[in-house]
């Protein structure tokens, strides 16, 4: 069984106007398409061609480089796809709410901190809000990495990742980062989210 693209939950023009239609297209039919055909040829014959992508991520190590990059963005990206929808943003409620009081002091803090780790990740890479023994925090990886990652400088559960390499935004943004930052915020599924928090390991 090859991995295939997963399909956008929504319409390619669905978070406009935060994030254009144009770039959803590419993004997912290009860039994501890329990845995962990219990840089928470098899985090619081996035996491990078959396990949840999941699975492959949490022991990278033990891959070539190209199943790294090329595996590391098809879960990243079937992630971020489902981490946003139409009529979303806005502040949390529920458990996730909660446990962003209690690990950041204020959702307006945590909004800081996601926000610097996006605009100090040098070079193309993810900004993660994570699960760590029980408790969340911000981290970052670079490239294609995600702290599922056996390699991650951070390891934890994701629960919210976003995306900043310049193709999520250039079209729009140009190099102004912190701009497309700010419209991601408008798109968050916060039920998404609290669903991955639910999900992740408490220990």
């Amino acid at each position: 069984m090859a991995f295939e693209l997963p399909a956008l939950p929504y319409a390619y023009d669905a978070l406009e106007p935060h994030i254009d239609k144009l770039t959803m297209e590419i993004h997912h039919n290009k860039h994501h398409q890329a990845y995962v055909t990219n990840l089928n040829k470098a899985l090619e014959g081996h035996s491990d061609a078959n396990l949840p992508i999941e699975e492959i991520v949490k022991h990278i190590s033990k891959y070539p480089m190209a199943v790294r990059n090329n595996g590391g963005g098809h879960f990243n990206h079937t992630h971020y796809w489902n981490v946003m929808s139409p009529n979303a943003g806005g502040e949390p409620t529920g458990d996730i709410a909660h446990a962003i009081q209690t690990s950041f002091g204020s959702f307006a803090e945590f909004k800081t901190k996601f926000t610097q780790a996006g605009i100090t990740r040098f070079g193309s890479g993810w900004a993660w809000l994570i699960v760590k023994e029980g408790k969340l925090e911000v981290t970052s990886t670079p490239n294609q990495d995600n702290p599922l990652m056996d390699i991650a400088e951070v390891k934890g559960f994701p629960i919210l990742g976003m995306d900043v390499w310049e193709h999520a935004y250039y079209l729009k943004q140009q190099n102004k980062r912190p701009d497309y930052i700010a419209e991601f915020f408008n798109v968050i599924n916060w039920h998404f989210v609290e669903t991955n928090f639910h999900a992740a390991p408490k220990g």
